[in-house]
């Protein structure tokens, strides 16, 4: 069984290893501790299992998720994040993730989460599965972040913890235009004009930490 671990925090990889391991005695591990790292060991190979952060250096989780799942489809992955579920876990079980933890519950809830989903499941918490119902019951349009692509959301919150234009492009390794572009999509699809509107609706949401 081959698990791995994208997380920038060694000592976040070194804990989960060691409770996989302890449950999952067969289970090798690998790990990477930013996006590129972890999509050029993923890609091509074989896992059983993928365990993302969504909060890495380089592309956004979301984005390198999508890539993920439209390049090996087959290959689960198991979101785990310090953001809480009712901000980002709808959006990535909509990217294709086969299930979502808060890294505050992963101890308590991070074997079941793994044995279900190696199993072939896909596994939400009681309070995300309510949550996903009413998404489903909505005739309002939703907030106003979802309408955003992955990357588009990637940018907002880049945006909002106070990122330039140049600085968005060199992280993303795209151009200067391009995340103009994307910035302008933003604003439009956000019905704002300034990059502070759209980090006082980040922060107020949640979305970004203060």
């Amino acid at each position: 069984m081959r698990i791995f671990l994208a997380d920038d925090h060694g000592l976040v990889r070194g804990g989960l290893k060691l409770m996989l391991a302890e449950a999952l005695k067969d289970a090798t591990f690998g790990e990477a501790e930013d996006c590129r790292q972890t999509l050029e060991a993923t890609l091509g190979h074989h896992w059983d299992l993928v365990i993302l952060d969504l909060s890495m250096p380089g592309r956004g989780g979301l984005d390198v998720l999508k890539e993920l799942r439209a390049q090996q489809p087959k290959t689960p992955v198991l979101v785990l994040s310090m953001h809480a579920e009712k901000q980002f876990a709808v959006r990535a079980l909509r990217a294709g993730a086969a299930g979502y933890l808060t890294k505050a519950s992963a101890g308590t809830e991070l074997i079941k989460a793994v044995k279900h989903i190696l199993a072939g499941g896909r596994y939400v918490s009681a309070a995300l599965a309510e949550q996903l119902a009413a998404e489903l019951g909505r005739t309002d349009g939703g907030v106003l972040h979802e309408r955003l692509s992955a990357r588009e959301f990637e940018i907002l919150r880049m945006i909002a913890t106070g990122k330039t234009v140049k600085e968005i492009a060199y992280e993303m390794k795209l151009s200067h235009n391009t995340i103009s572009t994307y910035r302008t999509r933003v604003l439009e699809k956000m019905q704002m004009r300034t990059n502070a509107e759209l980090t006082h609706y980040a922060i107020s949401r949640k979305l970004v930490m203060e």
